[in-house]
């Protein structure tokens, strides 16, 4: 009710933002439409994978979708960051040494130090 005095009155809701800007619309999940995917890897290859190991007895479909988002998230950062270190090169094609320059450069991927000998 507020709310509806305050659009009529002309004041900024709390919503609105400052200076009485309207609110940037929050993002949405990605209805039911044919071709639409929340993930961009297949999810039964990630739940292959989860059950691999042999400590996993139990998987949700949330957890698996939840690992397969962290796993693009990752693969997308890395790679930004060997781009970056292609484009030092003044190259545009990721070579293995950019993939190592990464991993020296960042300290986020310091596990990875030593995995693609």
């Amino acid at each position: 009710m507020a709310a509806a005095a305050a659009a009529e009155s002309g004041t900024p809701r709390e919503e609105d933002g400052l200076g009485g800007e309207a609110a940037t619309p929050q993002p949405q999940a990605p209805t039911n439409a044919p071709g639409a995917r929340l993930s961009r890897l297949p999810l039964a290859r990630v739940k292959a994978l989860v059950k691999a190991d042999p400590d996993v007895t139990l998987a949700g479909q949330e957890a698996i979708f939840i690992l397969a988002r962290a796993a693009e998230l990752f693969v997308e950062t890395i790679a930004k960051d060997a781009y970056c270190c292609a484009q030092q090169g003044k190259r545009k094609t990721l070579q293995r040494r950019d993939l190592d320059n990464a991993i020296e450069a960042v300290d986020e991927f310091a596990f990875l130090e030593g995995t693609l000998d």
